[in-house]
């Protein structure tokens, strides 16, 4: 497993703990079961203790966490009859934004994501999550396809951004993240969204301008990364936990703030240390909202979905 640099300590004493079962499968005569599960004992209220006061910088580095379950995981996981569909119709196809034709609950939906790829071989054939504008023009098709045929959209956000380099740039990156926040508002048919790693900034936003929005409660979503942040304000990258802390970037601060409509619990440890009790959460989810939208005329869909975003902020300008 691989740990984070808060979680060194639990790491001493889950590595010990496996050291001793694996010497007692070598040497059957061993008896230290009590000791394996005096160790064991200890990692769980280490765990707990760690994970019951987590800071905005600590939430960031387990939303990254490269264990944590990904796009690709939760559609397999969920999804059934899943046809992926590639390309934009205009320049080429971008492995950072995967999507296609699915059936959840055996209803049929588009699902649509970012994808960051689990290995360095597959985060560089992904992009690392940062879609390129043939990305969103993706998003857009397969939006407008599913306004088209009825079917109701469910966005997985997991990226760090939208690619800021050259070539995407010349390619028209913001009038494409604009575009696909424009169809996000626009279509008739119920749009939900779930950020399961990092929602960072317009890259973000251009799938999660959605009817309901939920977090994974150890997710993080926000207008730009802690590290950019600090960089800007303090024109120091190493000042990341303070940008995290100003940024309210957390599941439980974006709630109170009326941004998100709900958090999903995770497992003790976060989502990559039961994935599958986490894929259950979110099959919940997303079926809970689903069903609120299901009798929605296409009109309310379409207004409803405009006043939550124009309201967002308003108490706080009115103060």
């Amino acid at each position: 497993m691989h740990y984070l640099d808060f979680e060194k300590p639990l790491a001493e004493i889950e590595g010990k703990a496996e050291e001793l079962r694996a010497m007692a499968a070598a040497n059957q005569e061993m008896d230290i079961g009590d000791e394996a599960a005096a160790l064991d004992r200890k990692a769980e209220t280490m765990l707990r203790d760690l994970y019951g006061k987590l800071t905005p910088w600590r939430k960031c580095q387990i939303a990254r966490h490269p264990e944590r379950p990904h796009c690709k995981d939760y559609i397999a996981a969920l999804f059934t009859e899943y046809t992926p569909l590639a390309g934009d119709r205009t320049f080429g196809d971008d492995h950072a934004v995967m999507g296609g034709l699915a059936r959840f609950n055996d209803r049929p939906v588009v699902v649509i994501g970012h994808e960051k790829g689990n290995d360095t071989q597959s985060r560089l054939t992904h992009n690392f999550g940062m879609a390129r504008p043939e990305g969103y023009r993706k998003a857009i098709r397969l939006m407008e396809m599913a306004d088209r045929f009825g079917l109701p959209v469910v966005t997985l956000i997991d990226t760090p951004g939208a690619y800021p380099g050259k070539g995407a740039e010349e390619r028209g990156q913001s009038e494409a993240i604009a575009r696909s926040t424009e169809t996000c508002l626009q279509i008739g048919v119920p749009l939900v969204s779930i950020i399961i790693g990092e929602g960072g900034s317009g890259g973000a936003v251009a799938f999660a301008t959605a009817n309901r929005v939920a977090m994974l409660e150890h997710s993080v979503y926000s207008v730009i990364s802690p590290e950019g942040c600090a960089s800007i304000l303090w024109k120091d990258s190493e000042k990341m936990r303070e940008a995290a802390e100003a940024l309210r970037l957390t599941a439980q601060d974006l709630h109170k703030l009326g941004v998100i409509d709900r958090i999903i619990s995770e497992p003790l440890g976060g989502a990559h240390r039961d994935p599958e009790s986490t894929m259950a959460s979110v099959a919940a989810t997303l079926t809970a909202m689903l069903g609120q939208l299901e009798d929605v005329s296409r009109k309310d869909l379409v207004k409803t979905r405009r006043e939550k975003f124009l309201k967002m902020g308003s108490k706080g300008l009115a103060a």
